[in-house]
């Protein structure tokens, strides 16, 4: 199948700061695209216009060195593999795999989000149409990461999602859905710092496991899991 992208740059430099915004819309069997920004106010995709690839496969790498970075990225497709990696404050992150129902379910899902920083945002969602059969997924924040918010919803039968943060005052949203039964559903959430509030959903059929450690004062620990 004739892949087909279309990527739009759009450079625009002021005397105090450079902003690089890129769009993507990408349509065909597989797609490996690798993203490196560097400076301030970095986008790909924005709150009104996200990127999309719509295929079969997807290898998406993004790398962002600066403060105020914005990544909003619809991903439509059977498998979908990826790294993010952020340096700087102030970032947004809105990952969505599976976002409509005419495309095939993001079945297959491997994605480590990695940043180092303040006050970052990062919205990721998994398998919202249907389940993904597997989901594994890393979040990473590198020591001095405060202030964030993490939020994660993954619909599927196995979903190991690992977070590992080192930094004060977080807040974690974690959602975890589908069908499990023969090593399914599966958080692991490892926290180190003072002042967490963790809110934690996991449910399903069978299947479930939590391993939560935390370390530091103040935190605030909500877990609810049926079978």
């Amino acid at each position: 199948m004739k892949t087909i992208i279309s990527v739009i740059m759009l450079l625009l430099m002021t005397s105090l700061s450079y902003a690089n915004d890129i769009y993507v819309t990408q349509s065909g069997a597989s797609l490996d695209l690798d993203i490196t920004q560097d400076g301030s106010n970095n986008t790909v995709g924005n709150s009104t216009t996200a990127s999309t690839s719509t295929g079969a496969t997807t290898v998406l790498n993004i790398d962002q060195v600066g403060n105020s970075n914005v990544i909003t990225y619809q991903i439509n497709g059977a498998s979908y593999t990826g790294v993010i990696n952020l340096v700087g404050s102030s970032n947004n992150v809105d990952l969505n795999c599976d976002s409509t129902g005419g495309n095939s379910s993001c079945g297959s899902a491997n994605a480590v989000i990695n940043f180092t920083g303040s006050s970052n945002d990062i919205d990721l969602d998994i398998g919202q149409t249907s389940s993904a059969t597997s989901a594994d997924v890393d979040i990473v924040g590198q020591s001095g990461s405060d202030s964030n918010v993490v939020a994660a919803t993954v619909d599927g039968n196995s979903a190991i999602l690992t977070i590992t943060v080192n930094g004060d005052t977080n807040n974690y949203l974690i959602d975890i859905d589908g069908n499990g039964d023969v090593n399914g559903h599966t958080l692991i959430h490892s926290h180190t710092g003072g002042i967490a509030d963790v809110d934690i959903t996991q449910s399903g059929v069978n299947d479930n496991m939590i391993t939560l450690t935390t370390s530091g004062d103040n935190a605030d620990i909500d877990i609810s899991q049926t079978d």
